[in-house]
């Protein structure tokens, strides 16, 4: 192995002999691959090295402002509504929303590719012909915000803290890092497991780098509002626990001009304010407490943008498209509990759900059915298999319902008028026969107890939706009811599967690999906080997960992903709700942004490529 080699060479430098080290290096060399400026799942790169900037980007945006919103999406510990943490990568705490901004990672997304990335503390890398060993070469004006030099001694001790002790979404996905070693200050190598994941070191590359010399005498699995030492193009400002949290620009930042970061990270201030309610939070946005606001509720979009400052044009509304697979919205049905280990009991709840009445009703019309985990994109599955997708499918035979030999599972669609008495027959039948009776007008599982069924959330805005479908649920027998908890309980309780059901929302990338795992796989489902909230633990679906990473090119990774959908939809693990084709935007006029996001970026690229226009925010209109 060429780690090995390189590290016999280290020590016998230390005992004075190189002559034998440059023996031993030269074979070592001769087994890595060619120096590359950038990765990718399949190796294809859209930049050549020379490049000056993305494409998407505005080189010469100019610097400045501030940026304030409120979060829209989480990773890991973060939370929509509240932190008290700056440790944003373990399982403890709820992390501050911004954190990644903080740190410099070896390499960064372009995200008008799939899946390529180019170098940010690493200039370069070299990879070994069986693909198991990643040489990243650092790059030497590599810094922490304190002045310290950034090394591979600093890159390898993150990834091997983030293996070991990181949050457990973390430990999965780098299941196939065997290590991760820094050979000098300059050079780092990670060694895969033969049959690593094909995204792996695409996410380990996107993973932050730590100073090594600041966890020396601190905890790194521990919950604090300490700021760490970072290396990213902001460091933390002003903050106030449970309400508000400020970076502010580095400005003299050593990765500012590289290819990959121009005309990025323009503001001078991004700020998170924090809201327990989505209404009082749009409440603050009209007040300009922050300034922009992606709309995630239909119903205020659609009838409560009539503020004077929104007919006036000081705040602007914007719907762009959105081009990423729109992922999974649903109920998860917690298979863990015994109640629901029946996959005809899974059913009925599918089908006592309208969702007809339900977007009609509450959400205005703005939303259109979710049906599968690959949403919006070509690797959801529809109508009968291809042959290929039936090659696939054949060792699974008699394993897997023999629905996936044919079309997929799709939701029902109802009468639109909220209790359509076909659909909840349907549901009744499915009871019935999985040997859930009525008796005394309440529905009983065949341990003789009621059948009931708490629902968990955490913001009251989407308790109406929850309404319509309790009250369904409640004529076939079944005792269902609805729990709102704050924040922290809601967190606590769902990363130890301590529910029934709950809404979760999660998308795969335009180039599934080992992501699939925290949502999907029998590990997962025993891991406390990871994603699989479901407790999917499926031998076949385990196995579709490994032909997904194992796929070489992307018309087997298509395929491979429709057998996966496939037999997913056949599990009934969910009850599907709703997606969105657009993103609807709403921002105080004092920003520029590209005119249209890039293809595969999540959300619109804000705060991260827009800008502060100081010619609008200096109209007298903007200070009425």
């Amino acid at each position: 192995m060429i780690p090995a080699l390189e590290l016999t060479r280290r020590e016998t430098l230390l005992l004075g002999a190189a002559t034998l080290a440059s023996t031993i290096a030269r074979p070592a060399l001769a087994q890595e691959g060619p120096e590359r400026h950038g990765i990718s799942a399949f190796g294809d790169l859209k930049y050549p090295a020379d490049f000056h900037h993305l494409d998407y980007v505005n080189p010469t945006a100019p610097k400045g402002g501030m940026f304030s919103l409120i979060p829209s999406v989480r990773a890991y510990n973060q939370s929509y509504f509240t932190f008290n943490s700056f440790n944003a990568y373990i399982l403890k705490g709820e992390g501050a929303q911004g954190m990644e901004m903080t740190f410099a990672p070896l390499m960064a997304r372009a995200n008008d590719e799939p899946d390529a990335m180019y170098g940010v503390a690493a200039k370069s890398v070299q990879i070994s012909p069986d693909k198991q060993t990643y040489r990243f070469a650092m790059r030497p004006e590599a810094r922490f915000h304190d002045g310290s030099k950034l090394t591979a001694h600093d890159a390898a001790f993150s990834l091997t803290a983030l293996k070991e002790k990181g949050h457990p979404l973390i430990i999965v996905q780098l299941r196939d890092m065997v290590k991760a070693e820094a050979l000098d200050d300059a050079t780092l190598v990670v060694t895969f497991a033969p049959k690593r994941a094909r995204d792996v070191p695409l996410y380990v590359a996107s993973l932050p780098v730590f100073s090594k010399a600041y966890y020396a005498t601190r905890n790194f699995e521990e919950s604090t509002l300490d700021i760490p030492v970072g290396s990213g193009p902001y460091q933390v400002g002003k903050f106030e626990v449970n309400r508000y949290v400020e970076y502010q620009r580095v400005k003299d930042w050593w990765a500012a001009d590289l290819p990959v970061n121009r005309g990025s990270y323009n503001f001078d201030i991004v700020r998170y304010e924090f809201y327990r309610d989505r209404d009082v939070a749009f409440e603050g946005f009209t007040g300009r407490n922050y300034l922009f606001r992606e709309e995630l509720t239909a119903r205020i979009w659609a009838t409560r943008y009539d503020f004077p400052a929104a007919k006036d044009g000081r705040v602007k509304m914007e719907t762009l498209p959105d081009d990423t697979p729109s992922g999974a919205q649903g109920w998860f049905i917690n298979t863990r509990r015994d109640k629901f280990k029946d996959p005809r009991v899974r059913e009925a709840l599918i089908y006592a759900f309208d969702f007809e009445w339900t977007n009609k009703t509450i959400m205005y019309g703005a939303y259109g059915r979710t049906h599968s985990p690959f949403q919006n994109s070509d690797m959801m599955a529809n109508g009968p298999p291809s042959p290929e997708e039936l090659k696939l499918l054949e060792p699974f035979g008699g394993e897997v319902p023999d629905e996936v030999f044919g079309p997929p599972f799709v939701p029902p669609v109802s009468d639109g008028s909220g209790q359509d008495r076909a659909l909840l027959r349907k549901a009744q039948q499915l009871l019935n026969e999985a040997g859930l009776v009525v008796k005394d007008g309440k529905r009983l599982l065949p341990s003789g107890e009621v059948f009931a069924i708490e629902f968990l959330i955490d913001e009251p805005s989407i308790q109406p939706h929850h309404g319509p479908y309790v009250k369904n649920l409640t004529t076939l027998g079944i005792d269902a009811s609805v729990r709102l908890v704050d924040a922290v309980q809601y967190r606590a309780r769902v990363e130890a599967f301590d529910f029934d059901m709950t809404i979760e929302r999660f998308s795969m990338s335009a180039t599934p690999g080992d992501a699939m795992r925290p949502f999907f796989s029998s590990q997962a489902a025993a891991t406390k906080g990871s994603y699989n909230l479901a407790g999917i633990a499926s031998p076949a679906i385990d196995a579709l997960i490994e032909k997904i990473i194992g796929a070489e090119n992307r018309a087997d990774l298509t395929t491979a992903c429709r057998v996966f959908d496939r037999v997913f939809r056949a599990g009934r693990y969910w009850v599907p709700q709703w997606y969105a084709h657009t993103h609807r935007l709403a921002y105080w006029d004092v920003f520029g942004h590209p005119e249209r996001p890039p293809r595969f970026a999540q959300g619109v690229g804000a705060p991260e490529i827009w800008w502060y226009d100081a010619a609008k925010a200096g109209k007298p209109e903007q200070a009425k």
